[in-house]
């Protein structure tokens, strides 16, 4: 069985729907620089699309590329059995009228899909009874499997302590929480020229920064049942993984403390218990760098997902690339459908 936790969804009347349509393009902060328009491509398709700073685009969402038509078709051409559902990027400032307009059209698909697709809860993470209450009904009466964040809201990266009002709810509910990056770094300015390291780069470096703020801040301590699974391996984080928890020197070393020794074991406990990463498609990284991935993060905490419909082929390239890594046939099975079915506790 192949489950893809990575496939974008937006409501499908978006581009004929003015009230839908109206929640997306209003709540992209042009006072910070996120400049939303709609425009069309060569075929004349509509697309919704994200600039920052003005004149370069990090995001286009293209009509007809989310129905369910769509979906049902590329996983049958890939062999995907099923997918979970999730907002690529804007819940980072959708409000809450037009969150459960996703969400009622993300829970009447998945009806639709004749049991193949799952979703996230999508809604504004701050306290509130409002906000809350539709947590409630996304998980109780929709059946959602898992809720979605953005890796920052605005300024504000998960750790801070405007967040905890809802990590103590998550963190009661024991829900799993997928982790999407979002355009751009909160600092941006000095990779936004060149188109890949922009579009690329920028998640890398906010999904990096996203799960190192929160391993340092301690804030797994206080929500020891967080589960949160960050979008493209967490930015390297395979790569940092033991450079960030340095061990202590076999010298006696001069009074001078140049790195914090002591919280070692705490930070890989957490990365043990608490942080999962989705590969993201992987076919884009390259062999030596997912099987370097999975030896170091472990194969537990890796999950399959292709980013559909970014590109359509990455769904079909991504589930043949798995199959060539050199790494057992059991590290396989977690990747593509184990870890999945146990951190969403899915009926399959």
């Amino acid at each position: 069985m192949i489950i893809d936790i990575n496939m974008h969804h937006l409501p499908e009347d978006l581009f004929t729907n003015e009230k839908v349509l109206d929640g997306f393009l209003s709540t992209a902060p042009r006072s910070f620089g996120e400049i939303a328009s709609l425009g069309a491509v060569e075929s004349g398709a509509r697309q919704l699309i994200l600039e920052k700073p003005k004149g370069y685009q990090n995001l286009n969402y293209v009509e007809g590329d989310y129905s369910l038509e769509a979906k049902l078709q590329a996983m049958d051409d890939a062999g995907v059995d099923k997918a979970i559902l999730r907002v690529p990027v804007w819940q980072e400032w959708l409000r809450l009228d037009t969150c459960k307009i996703v969400n009622d059209n993300a829970a009447d698909m998945c009806k639709r899909s004749g049991g193949r697709l799952y979703a996230n809860a999508c809604l504004p993470p701050w306290g509130g009874k409002e906000n809350f209450y539709e947590l409630e009904r996304c998980v109780k009466d929709l059946g959602m499997v898992g809720v979605q964040l953005a890796c920052h809201y605005g300024q504000l990266y998960l750790d801070d302590e405007a967040f905890k009002p809802y990590w103590k709810v998550l963190n009661e509910m024991n829900v799993p929480v997928i982790v999407h990056h979002t355009p751009l770094p909160v600092y941006w300015q000095s990779i936004y020229d060149y188109t890949n390291l922009r579009r690329e780069f920028g998640r890398i470096i906010d999904q990096g920064t996203a799960v190192g703020r929160e391993l340092f801040s301690g804030m797994f301590e206080e929500f020891p049942n967080l589960k949160l699974i960050h979008t493209m391996f967490g930015g390297n984080w395979f790569a940092n993984y033991h450079l960030l928890a340095p061990h202590k020197s076999n010298k006696k070393e001069a009074t001078l403390s140049r790195l914090d020794t002591s919280d070692a074991d705490r930070i890989l406990g957490y990365l043990k218990n608490n942080i999962y990463f989705d590969m993201t498609h992987p076919a884009s990284w390259g062999k030596a760098e997912v099987e370097c991935a999975i030896k170091v993060c472990g194969a537990d905490h890796i999950l399959f997902g292709s980013s559909f419909p970014v590109f359509y082929g990455w769904m079909s390239q991504g589930v043949e690339f798995v199959k060539t890594l050199d790494i057992t046939e059991e590290e396989r099975e977690l990747i593509m459908n184990g870890n999945a079915i146990r951190l969403f506790n899915l009926n399959v």
